[in-house]
């Protein structure tokens, strides 16, 4: 069979044309969000970052699907054989899944003729390698006698441990939900339908039904998604019955929170991918059918996290071990494991529970995961990647899958490179939402936006170089009528690192913000972390934000027994961290002033463009007599997320400030 060859794909788009076309979907939350297919991104710091993922990171994840055999198992699947030897993992399906849902974003943003017949000869032989009924996991369809050994012998008998049969569905229905939003066709969206179909008739609490539920969780999130495309309730059924089930099947595992049913938890414990990706379906099901008691047991997991496990780069999952959360507090940081899959999962949750109940702290934990721990992931040029991201590196703990501590092309495993190619072109969905007469602003970054306010069509305009700086322009550029624009006013700007007590500033700076309208400054209290400008609104009216950006330093819960005595340093949503190609001494032995001061250098240069900090600090050593000696220096940080750019050393976001946390 000939094989679909991806050596001519082209992904860069001739020009950016914004394409008006929109598939309308509802989320079922009572705040909508304003899609993807709505908001064109013309932003610096993100449209660099958009144009590596469009011309490095897609193409590779595709180009890696066809090298490493992931649609040769399509084809095979579609031509079974008892002579096929099934090798790889039972989830490789899922990168192609994938990576079509990123390049199905990249499409309504930059459109690609050449692109869209790629994806649809793709989805020929996914097609094809669909059994009768729906079915679709070529681990086992390639050789039903001799499936991947992680598939059981027959259907669904390994699907709680490791066939990931409904993995596989949830990432198939997310990449088809966007492919049928950013094209409006059916090809992929009919395929997800029948495997879910599938697996709705076979799974469940019926008669002649298999009481069983996702090993690694995922396809609760998509079938409540599949639910608000098709309307079709069966498939929101489902999704709870996944999540209602859980601890009360065969497999009782704190590794994927089947220890309890989901209502009794209130821990963030286990794999920390598959725990957000739960949590995530746990606050789609609490939202669209107001049940009150998956309201309340996802609120209390997520101050679990936010309270007790989550790092300062957003990061979740302490522990190599199981890639796992660790016990409260438990956050150290050369060990630290933080999978950019968890970084992402942590987005999701924070995405949807601010859907559904309006507070700008949950886009203060997301703007937190994306700026640090979520793009640390993956190399500013888009082509290699972290599974981990430590918060601190000693040039010899090797912490990445392949035992090295650089960012690498490709993994074995490659959940994380192919989940940075479909979470990075999803980013416009991201920056604004809907309520009634009520429009949120969540995040600051150059856009043109559409949006559906009170039956009035808008057109936003928005103008900023944030996160470098702190004034953001939003212009009215079409349509007007009555409503009212909720402006977030980040935490970090309000004197708050996180919604928790588990992070706080350690300096006396107070940091101030202004709205004006038209040039008058806007007065008023805020109502969860936004400040609502309420006017009848014409074409032209423009909004002025204004946030002091200071330098911050952050300490930690003395409970986190990793950073006591340490702080970190922050500007805006941007976490620092000193870096051993910056400085010209021991990073091991520097310990910062008691109350320091810190100069912003911007450097367009470097690193695609950042700015630096630089402070004053000392470096302590003894010299052969064992004297200790004392030496003034400078210290240069960059952004966390820039790290490992320049060859393999010392790196740390949290730094002494007490001489006895020296290793003296």
């Amino acid at each position: 069979m000939k094989r679909v060859s991806v050596c001519a794909l082209a992904v860069v788009a001739a020009g950016a044309v914004w394409a008006q076309k929109q598939t309308a979907l509802h989320s079922g939350y009572p705040i909508e969000p304003v899609p993807f297919t709505s908001v064109k991104v013309t932003d610096g710091f993100w449209g660099q970052r958009l144009k590596a993922s469009r011309e490095v990171t897609v193409p590779l994840a595709f180009s890696k699907c066809e090298e490493t055999g992931r649609y040769e198992n399509f084809v095979k699947a579609a031509h079974p054989s008892d002579e096929y030897k099934v090798g790889g993992l039972s989830f490789d399906d899922t990168d192609v899944y994938k990576t079509i849902e990123g390049a199905s974003y990249l499409l309504q943003t930059y459109p690609d003729e050449k692109l869209k017949k790629y994806i649809d000869s793709v989805l020929v032989i996914v097609a094809a390698a669909q059994e009768p009924d729906g079915y679709l996991y070529t681990a086992r369809t390639m050789n039903p006698k001799h499936p991947h050994g992680w598939a059981g012998a027959e259907r669904w008998s390994k699907v709680e441990v490791l066939s990931h049969e409904f993995y596989n569905l949830g990432h198939m229905v997310e990449g088809a939900v966007a492919h049928y939003q950013a094209t409006g066709k059916r090809n992929f969206l009919d395929i997800a339908i029948r495997y879910a179909d599938c697996v709705c008739r076979n799974i469940g609490d019926k008669p002649g039904q298999e009481r069983l539920v996702p090993g690694h969780q995922i396809a609760e999130m998509a079938l409540v998604r599949l639910y608000t495309v098709t309307g079709d309730r069966k498939y929101l059924d489902q999704a709870k019955f996944f999540l209602d089930a859980r601890g009360t099947t065969t497999i009782k595992d704190r590794y994927s929170q089947s220890h309890i049913p989901v209502l009794e938890q209130d821990e963030a414990v286990g794999h920390a991918v598959r725990a957000g990706y739960m949590y995530s379906g746990m606050a789609d099901v609490a939202a669209i059918t107001g049940d009150s008691s998956y309201i309340k047991a996802i609120d209390k997991i997520w101050e679990n996290i936010v309270g007790k496990k989550l790092y300062i780069t957003g990061g979740v999952g302490a522990r190599h071990q199981g890639e796992a959360f660790g016990d409260n507090y438990e956050l150290p940081n050369l060990t630290a494991y933080n999978e950019t899959c968890a970084a992402i999962a942590n987005v999701y949750l924070n995405y949807r529970l601010f859907l559904l109940h309006g507070d700008a702290k949950y886009f203060d934990v997301l703007e937190r995961t994306l700026y640090n721990g979520l793009i640390s992931g993956v190399s500013l040029d888009g082509g290699k990647f972290f599974y981990p991201n430590p918060l601190s590196c000693d040039g010899k703990y090797r912490f990445n899958a392949d035992h090295t501590i650089t960012r690498q092309p490709w993994f074995g495993c490659a959940c994380c490179p192919s989940n940075i190619s479909r979470f990075i072109p999803s980013l416009p969905g991201y920056v604004y939402a809907v309520k009634d007469d009520k429009v949120y602003v969540n995040l600051f970054l150059s856009n043109r936006a559409a949006l559906k306010v009170n039956k009035n069509d808008i057109v936003l305009e928005q103008q900023t170089s944030y996160p470098w700086e702190g004034d953001i322009r939003l212009t009215v550029a079409k349509g007007g009528g009555q409503f009212g624009m909720n402006i977030r006013i980040p935490g970090w700007v309000r004197g708050s690192v996180l919604p928790s007590d588990l992070y706080s500033y350690a300096d006396d700076r107070k940091p101030v913000y202004r709205v004006s309208v038209n040039g008058s400054l806007v007065q008023g209290e805020l109502a969860n972390g936004y400040l609502c400008v309420e006017r009848k609104w014409k074409k032209g009216d423009v909004v002025e934000i204004h946030f002091d950006m200071p330098a911050r330093v952050v300490k930690a819960n003395d409970k986190v027994e990793a950073d006591r005595g340490r702080v970190a340093v922050e500007r805006g949503p941007i976490v620092y961290c000193a870096e051993w190609a910056d400085n010209a001494f021991d990073l091991n032995s520097v310990v910062l002033n008691r109350r320091p001061e810190f100069q912003v250098v911007e450097r367009p240069d470097m690193l695609c463009g950042i700015n630096q900090i630089t402070t004053a600090a000392q470096t302590l050593s003894r010299d052969a007599a064992g004297k200790l000696s004392l030496k003034d220096v400078k210290l240069t940080l960059i952004p966390y997320y820039a790290w490992a750019h320049r060859g393999e050393g010392r790196m740390d976001v949290w730094l002494p400030i007490e001489i006895i946390t020296l290793p003296l």
